[in-house]
This record gives structure tokens, C-alpha cells and sequence, in this order.
């Protein structure tokens, strides 16, 4: 047996009956600890070059600990979180869930994400009983972006993330645009069908896991700053990674290309038939102001969802992602995600740390 264990209890089998997401977000209840508190069934995804896990299945899995102490039919509508600590993938979390109050309308939950019994994330998340508001209704919601459909395409058989996006170039230029009007876009769905049996929760918490994605770095992508500026930047994040056999072999060099096609795209780099050669992937990475990001982490992420029952996570959703702000070492970043026939379902809000590289670390960088 290993020394360290990722999860608490051994793991099971993976459930085919249910969509991947479902089974990434499992928790088991750990009750010689207490009735409300829960772990993490399986290893948790620590992206290549990251600091931590991925934020968003901290965030879902918080939301799937603290629908499970609700009375039935209350919906969650608003959750505000703090990233504290960057996750460890090789430890456990544990879930500690505190019922605040529960009304007859609204129900209020706190969970603490614990790692060696130090707390690594914390969200307050608010409930509210569905039809609890009476039949007359203030009603109105932001109308979705006429943008391009998203295409069908076959699901790759090597697919690393449970849900699969489609990016789309702006209503506007990006370069004829002021920094905080310019908008991105993305279509993005869950792999397989959710289960019925994960009831409208499984969704909810799906959607609090894509969340995350690509989010605080809407900062850098505005201002056109790629994610590597030299090959030096993309080998140091190689000999980074934290859990290399997740990636070992031509997982590695398949996954960097990939995110070499997303930056060249992002900065409308020339392609020859929409691929990359080495000679470009270099001119891609090179940047001639040298802007580099020394960190990009997130601090706060708060969801607002507007109407829990009105999609699927597995069906497309249209998400558009802007930053009003970016100063003293921090950027602001806002996203509005639609269901797939317009229904305004939810907004987020993050704030994060975003810094560039500074000349005495570039310089050293090269020595």
C-alpha cells in the first residue's frame, strides 16, 4: 500500500449508468466524523502547471456536500466561495457542512474544504424552495448573444475533462476594442447524459464545476497575453507537473499541443490548414513585449443561479466571459451562461490573482 492515499476509502468502480461528471464529483459521507461531513470517492485533477487542483471540482463537490442537508425541493441560487489553500491531489478533502438556518423559504449552508485539518476553501451557499415566491413575479433576465451554433463532434476516445467546449471569436475585435468591453465565447456541455437518478442537483453542481474553466484567465486572454511566451515559459510548466502519469508519454506532447493551437487561436496566429508547425509554434510563444503571467490563481468565485430547473448540463450552454478590471496585481473577470434556447441561467463573478513575470525573473529565468 502507498504511503499517502488520495481518498479516504478505497475507491469503486466507476458507475456506467451515470455521466462522467457524475462519478468525478462523488463524495462518500464519512459519519464516525459526523452526519454532515463528506470526502472525495475519487482522485481529484491537478491540471499540468497549476498550483493546485482544478477550483471548480472543489467548488461542485462543496455544492454537492451541502444539497445533501436541504429539504427536499430547495434549489440552490447563490454560492460565494474563497480559494484559501491550492489543493494537494495526493491528500483527501474533507467536507465539513454546517446547517446555519433553514426557513420555510430559504435555507442557508456553510461548508469548509479540509486538508491535514487546515482549511483550503470555504462558500457560504443560499436555498431557496422552488414556487416559494407566489404566482405574480418581477421577472426579466439578459438576452443571449446571437453567436454561432455549436457543432456535433465525435467525443475523442483519449478525453481528459468530463465536459467539452467549443470556442467562438467575439461579437467584436478583440484589437478595436477597449479592454474591458471585450467579450469571449464559449459553448460548452457535459460528456454523456446525466443520470435521473442524479436528479436536477447532478446539474447544478456541473455547472458550478465548469465554472471554473479558463475563467481568471479571461484576463490575460483580453489583453492577448498567451498563456507561453517563450519555449522556456512552456518547458517550465512541463517539468512542473504534478501528476505527470495522468499525462505520461504522447499525453504530455498531445495536451501542450493543444493548448498551442487554443493560444494561437486566441491571438490569431497564421496557420498552415489550421495546424501548427514547430518554426510557428515557436513565433506563436514569442511575444515582442515579452509579457509573461508569473501567476494566475484564483481568490473568490461567487454563482448566481437565476433558474435551476431550465437546462441541462448536458445539452449546450453559451458562456460569455468579460473583465471590466485589472490593477495592483488582481483582475476582475464576469460571466453570464445561457441555456441553449436563450434561458438566462447564471452569472459568476471571480476575482483572482493575475501577475506578470518581472524583468529581474526573466533575466534569471535564462541563466
Amino acid at each position: 500500500m502507498a504511503s499517502k492515499r488520495v481518498t479516504v476509502f478505497e475507491s469503486p468502480p466507476l458507475d456506467d449508468s451515470k455521466a462522467s461528471i457524475e462519478n468525478v464529483l462523488e463524495l462518500t459521507p464519512i459519519l464516525d466524523i459526523g452526519p454532515d461531513v463528506f470526502t472525495n470517492t475519487r482522485p481529484l485533477w491537478h491540471p499540468p502547471g497549476a498550483r493546485g487542483i482544478f477550483g471548480g471540482a472543489v467548488i461542485a463537490q462543496s455544492l454537492c456536500a451541502a444539497q445533501r442537508t436541504v429539504p427536499e425541493h430547495f434549489y440552490v441560487h447563490s454560492m460565494h466561495c474563497y480559494f484559501v489553500l491550492a489543493g494537494d491531489s495526493e491528500i483527501p478533502i474533507i467536507y465539513h457542512v454546517e446547517r446555519v438556518r433553514t426557513g420555510k423559504s430559504y435555507a442557508t449552508r456553510t461548508v469548509q474544504a479540509r486538508q491535514r485539518g487546515r482549511p483550503i476553501f470555504t462558500t457560504t451557499l443560499s436555498f431557496n424552495k422552488i414556487q416559494s415566491g407566489g404566482d405574480k413575479k418581477v421577472e426579466h433576465g439578459s438576452t443571449m448573444p446571437v453567436v454561432s451554433p455549436p457543432k456535433n463532434t465525435p467525443t475523442p476516445p483519449d478525453a481528459r475533462s468530463p465536459f467539452e467546449t467549443q470556442r467562438l471569436d467575439g461579437d467584436n475585435s478583440l484589437k478595436d476594442t477597449p479592454i474591458d468591453e471585450r467579450r469571449l465565447y464559449q459553448w460548452v456541455r457535459f460528456r454523456g447524459e446525466i443520470s435521473e437518478s442524479g436528479g436536477h442537483q447532478a446539474h447544478l453542481s456541473a455547472l458550478a464545476y465548469m465554472s471554473d474553466s479558463y475563467f481568471i484567465g479571461t484576463v490575460a486572454r483580453v489583453h492577448g497575453i498567451p498563456r507561453f511566451s517563450s519555449p522556456a515559459a512552456l518547458q517550465r510548466v512541463m517539468k512542473a507537473l504534478k501528476n505527470p502519469s495522468d499525462l505520461d508519454g504522447d499525453g504530455i506532447s498531445r495536451y501542450f499541443k493543444e493548448l498551442a493551437e487554443e493560444e494561437a487561436a486566441e491571438i490569431r496566429a497564421s496557420t498552415i490548414n489550421g495546424t501548427l508547425t514547430a518554426n510557428k509554434l515557436s513565433s506563436i510563444i514569442k511575444r515582442r513585449d515579452n509579457r509573461e503571467i508569473g501567476m494566475m490563481v484564483s481568490l473568490d468565485h461567487t454563482i448566481y443561479f437565476h433558474d435551476p430547473l431550465a437546462f441541462r448540463a448536458d445539452d449546450w450552454m453559451l458562456c460569455r466571459m468579460e473583465s471590466p478590471w485589472a490593477g495592483e496585481g488582481r483582475g476582475l473577470v464576469m460571466q453570464k451562461i445561457w441555456s441553449k434556447d436563450g434561458v438566462h441561467i447564471a452569472t459568476c463573478v471571480q476575482e483572482g490573482v493575475v501577475r506578470l513575470r518581472q524583468d529581474e525573473e526573466a533575466r534569471d529565468a535564462k541563466l
